[in-house]
């Protein structure tokens, strides 16, 4: 087996977080994952959601967009449409719980924070990338918070990343960019926490079933490339 980009099996793409990217949002990171780019921005403001006014509590909120080229043809924009997408709802879902879950919402005082994940260019990953770069945007805003005097403590409990993994030609393999996506007999989207835990497992066959030996193998492959990832993302955040 030969990956169209002629990386190991156990290899990530190249990656980049650009910390800091825009200009007005209180944490901001262009993430690159090989040709994969998504501008991620967490915006702060005051208040909550009707359904925990009162409590103390803080929450989170996540939105996820592509731009109309950013894959080979033009999409039309989804508010042009009207309505978003199955998939554009199902992955600003994840995004969120998944974020959620690195806080403390009880220390975060009656403040909500928007995540925003637009994808300028795709080549596969971009949930994946989306997560692992707004988890840098995340602990920024909260500094910012915390600078104004916002915050209750610490909000954030731990780190959050996350890889996609797939079984290509029949092999695992790790971080799949769009030729192996495409055509993967199966395909996995792993999010976990620095200290190890699952938060989230997505997997499909899209061919044959696949057998527990190769979700283990999988699940082994992301939970290596997802400690490169906390590794990166620890880099980052101390520049």
């Amino acid at each position: 087996m030969k990956r169209p980009s002629g990386r190991a099996p156990h290899q990530l793409r190249s990656i980049r977080i650009t910390r800091n990217y825009t200009r007005h949002a209180e944490g901001s990171v262009l993430v690159e994952f090989g040709d994969t780019r998504v501008i991620c921005t967490v915006s702060a403001e005051a208040g909550v959601p009707r359904f925990l006014k009162g409590q103390g509590k803080g929450w989170l909120t996540a939105e996820y967009g592509m731009l109309p080229r950013a894959t080979g043809e033009r999409t039309a924009r989804e508010a042009s449409r009207g309505r978003q997408g199955g998939r554009t709802l199902e992955i600003q879902r994840l995004i969120g719980r998944s974020l959620r879950a690195a806080l403390d919402m009880s220390k975060l005082g009656e403040n909500t924070l928007y995540v925003d994940c637009d994808v300028i260019q795709a080549d596969g990953g971009t949930r994946t990338a989306s997560i692992t770069g707004a988890m840098v945007a995340l602990v920024d805003a909260l500094a910012v918070l915390k600078k104004r005097g916002a915050l209750k403590g610490d909000p954030l409990k731990q780190m959050v990343a996350a890889v996609s993994v797939g079984i290509y030609q029949g092999e695992p393999v790790l971080d799949l960019d769009y030729p192996e996506d495409s055509d993967a007999e199966t395909d996995l989207n792993v999010v976990m926490t620095d200290a190890g835990g699952f938060i989230e497992v997505q997997g499909t066959a899209e061919g044959e079933p696949f057998q527990p030996e190769e979700l283990n193998a999988m699940l082994a492959l992301a939970t290596q490339g997802i400690r490169e990832l906390f590794e990166l993302q620890r880099a980052v955040l101390a520049d």
